[in-house]
């Protein structure tokens, strides 16, 4: 029995049994006054007794309460820890791409392009990546998208080692980009209404060649961004010369770029 029950049921049985013979009338007076305090603490014993109930009822709801966060939070750190296992494995991944390099490229065809890239000054080869750039100014002339006849030799070797090994089952994006100035000369706006013009179809026109050359056109697609991607700000003449360049982006037959559902198998 809780201990505020047992004092409770003490001090009624006191008053119960009340005062034994005759008191004088102060001497019931102080009496009936100490009955009357002793009642109301019995009541206020009572109503902390039921206040402690309640509080050890609101605890064990509180406790309860506070498993089932717990057991949340933990759900919880699971989860995140489980997410970060899975980042960790992506960065992983990434990192061994990033030291094996992601080029699509064999050893054999990234020798041919490094060597090719020794020969042409303006064309740059990235053997990690397999992207090879070459200098707007190398291929056309000022606001043209017409190759230019010393350029040919340069496509023709390229297009040579993309049909050549394993590179034949790769597949070609060409992209094509201008520096920030925009197309002034009336001749060059009949042909090219802007910069985003004269980027793709100077783009076409690589991949008309390559085709020309023996690659396969379903291999082969087009895109130009005009200014929108420089590789350094257009601050000056040289920086400008930079920026005017297509690339060629040599993509893996299992890519999913461009559209291409099964790269590099049409025959037509």
């Amino acid at each position: 029995m809780p201990t505020f029950r047992v004092a409770l049921i003490c001090v009624l049985a006191g008053l119960a049994s009340g005062p034994i013979g005759c008191c004088h009338g102060g001497r019931m007076s102080a009496m009936k006054r100490d009955r009357a305090l002793a009642q109301r603490r019995a009541w206020d014993l009572y109503n902390q007794g039921q206040l402690a109930n309640q509080s050890a009822g609101a605890t064990a709801a509180e406790r309860d309460q506070l498993r089932q966060q717990l057991a949340a939070s933990q759900q919880e750190l699971a989860n995140l820890k489980a997410d970060r296992d899975g980042l960790m494995n992506k960065y992983d991944t990434l990192v061994n791409q990033t030291n094996k390099g992601n080029s699509p490229l064999s050893e054999e065809t990234t020798n041919q392009l490094s060597d090719l890239a020794s020969r042409y000054p303006g064309f740059d080869f990235d053997p990690k990546t397999g992207v090879s750039k070459f200098g707007s100014d190398l291929l056309f002339s000022s606001g043209s998208s017409e190759v230019r006849p010393e350029a040919q030799p340069l496509l023709k070797e390229f297009a040579a080692i993309m049909n050549n090994g394993t590179a034949q089952e790769l597949n070609i994006l060409v992209v094509g980009h201008t520096d920030d100035r925009p197309v002034a000369k009336a001749a060059t706006k009949q042909k090219h209404t802007d910069n985003w013009g004269l980027s793709t179809n100077r783009a076409d026109q690589v991949v008309r060649s390559l085709v020309a050359d023996g690659v396969k056109a379903p291999r082969c697609g087009a895109a130009g961004y005009g200014p929108y991607q420089p590789l350094v700000p257009n601050t000056d003449e040289k920086s400008r010369q930079r920026n005017r360049r297509v690339e060629i982006f040599v993509l893996a037959p299992n890519a999913s770029v461009a559209g291409w559902d099964n790269p590099g198998q049409s025959t037509n």
